[in-house]
């Protein structure tokens, strides 16, 4: 002992400990700048897309595209975007770090040409659809690489908040860069931009990185579900259709909805029944199994249902009522992103260092979509500028900046495998975008309907002939002036009514009762080739 005990002392220290550095980087760049070039990558993903909503007016100027086109094809992007989430897990540990993101870059540089030149729907649902699959790849590819970098120890309670800034950031930040290009240029050159930072990325692959992939030994794709898979794309599409398209159409009114909600019930059954008899399904039905899981996809619906308001009745009232143009519109809507961060700001504090229970969090998250709601139904008028309802945009920005890696970060810790997260994100991205986002579009576009012509209607009763002077009544500039926006504002105003009252109930329920749905000891996450070996253990022992 006394011999070892003197070895030990003599021999030299280890060296110091080398700073992040990742292993696909070569070996001349600094290892401090290397992180930041794939931050830098995933805001050029993110920033990416099919069609930009920003740019509405000019799609709408030089096409024959309605809001309800553009907002199927952002539809079509995100089912994209979403149906690819259980493949994240599989495509790390099939590809290298290098053809993932040449891919992702080169795919969506094709898609945003084809966008720019094609006025066919068909063929643009396709584009933006296969867009998002490789947005969401590209993403995912940066964010999990420079993982222990944000932070050391896989902590969760600090990944989802510091990830969803980057989020956030492009989802405003895009609407509002596709604006100005839109205003000082033409709605394509947001289009020719995105070509442009594919090409960086592209570039800074080729000259900075090598190939490299977490598993020496490649996973194989065998054994998954790619009809299920496309089962579940279709079915995705026949829902946005539905719930983007119903208002214009009347509902069922109309032979078209009709035709959707058949086919749409149609393939919900065979992707049911495929979940149920096929070995190796899209999505496991272990997932449901989990504890919390069904209450997290419930109250993102809900959640999402309550925000539904934001993306209906503020472009109404900015767009028909104000007439505010795209640039002016969305620099109007970059309010939120101070709250968005305040809100990521409660998160970090609430789950990393406090480590409170998250329900309570998602009370204060629903308090704030209420105090939104409330200022925008005291605030709104026809002789009120657009300054006075920032403070209801930072509201509802903190509310969904809260919101947002809460859920997520709920979810996670639900589920028992990294796996299982990927297929849980997958539903979790469903009820996010068409159970409550697509939903919520149609659903307040129909009531908003509702109320305006109901209100037309009343108002329309106290208008005799004894109370007007027909020969000087303009019936004509009476209907398309002041009188049609007066009627306009109260019906945003009884919509968001009702917004204050869910909202209101659901703040209550999560605050007043103390759920302990989901613990708080915060899981760490093992490195990315022990969580591969993992999941080939489990296949290997579920196909034997």
């Amino acid at each position: 002992m006394g011999k070892l005990t003197e070895f030990l002392m003599k021999a030299p220290a280890p060296p110091p400990q080398m700073g992040f550095c990742m292993p696909m980087m070569k070996r001349w760049v600094p290892g401090r700048l290397q992180p930041w070039i794939y931050v830098l990558t995933a805001f050029c993903f993110q920033f990416s897309g099919g069609m930009y909503l920003g740019a509405l007016d000019g799609i709408r100027g030089t096409t024959n595209f309605m809001i309800e086109d553009v907002m199927f094809l952002l539809y079509a992007t995100l089912a994209g975007m979403a149906v690819w989430f259980p493949m994240l897990f599989k495509m790390k540990f099939r590809f290298t770090n290098q053809q993932l993101l040449c891919t992702s870059a080169i795919v969506i540089g094709i898609c945003n040409v084809i966008t720019m030149y094609c006025h066919s729907m068909s063929i643009l649902v396709i584009a933006c659809f296969i867009a998002g699959i490789a947005k969401i790849q590209g993403t995912f590819e940066c964010m999990s690489n420079i993982q222990q970098w944000i932070t050391p120890k896989r902590d969760f309670a600090v990944f989802f908040p510091v990830l969803h800034i980057i989020l956030l950031t492009a989802i405003e930040g895009s609407g509002w860069l596709a604006a100005w290009m839109a205003h000082h240029f033409t709605w394509q050159m947001m289009h020719v931009l995105t070509v442009g930072t594919m090409s960086f990325v592209l570039l800074t692959q080729i000259l900075l990185c090598s190939p490299f992939c977490p598993m020496p030994k490649r996973c194989s794709l065998r054994g998954t579900d790619w009809q299920g898979a496309l089962l579940i794309c279709l079915t995705m599409l026949l829902y946005s259709y539905i719930f983007v398209y119903g208002d214009y159409y009347r509902w069922l009114a109309s032979q078209h909805i009709r035709m959707a909600v058949a086919l749409a019930l149609v393939s919900t059954g065979l992707t049911i029944y495929r979940l149920f008899h096929n070995r190796y399904p899209y999505v496991e039905l272990e997932l449901l199994k989990c504890k919390n899981v069904v209450p997290i996809l419930i109250v993102t619906t809900l959640a999402e249902l309550a925000f539904g308001a934001e993306h209906t009745l503020e472009e109404i009232l900015y767009s028909e009522v104000v007439g505010l143009e795209e640039l002016t519109k969305e620099s109007q809507y970059l309010w939120t992103l101070p709250g968005m961060f305040l809100g990521i700001a409660l998160d970090l504090y609430w789950l990393k260092v406090q480590k409170w229970k998250i329900w309570k969090l998602i009370g204060i998250a629903f308090l704030s979509i209420f105090s939104y709601a409330l200022l925008m139904y005291t605030t709104i008028g026809t002789d009120v500028n657009i300054e006075q309802y920032r403070l209801g945009i930072v509201l509802r920005g903190f509310g969904y900046g809260i919101m947002s890696p809460a859920l997520m970060w709920a979810l996670q810790e639900s589920v028992s495998r990294l796996e299982l997260f990927f297929m849980g994100l997958f539903l979790f991205n469903i009820t996010h975008m068409y159970l409550g986002g697509a939903m919520g579009y149609g659903f307040y576009a129909t009531i908003f309907s509702h109320f305006l012509n109901e209100d037309m209607m009343h108002y329309g009763r106290l208008l005799t002939l004894t109370n007007i002077d027909l020969s000087q009544f303009n019936f004509g500039a009476f209907m398309g002036g002041d009188y049609l926006h007066a009627m306009m504002l109260v019906a945003i105003k009884q919509v968001y009514g009702y917004v204050i009252w869910f909202s209101l109930l659901l703040a209550a329920i999560f605050l007043l009762c103390d759920i302990p749905a989901v613990r708080t000891n915060i899981r760490k996450v093992p490195l990315w080739p022990v969580l591969a070996i993992e999941y080939l253990s489990e296949r290997r022992k579920s196909m034997s």
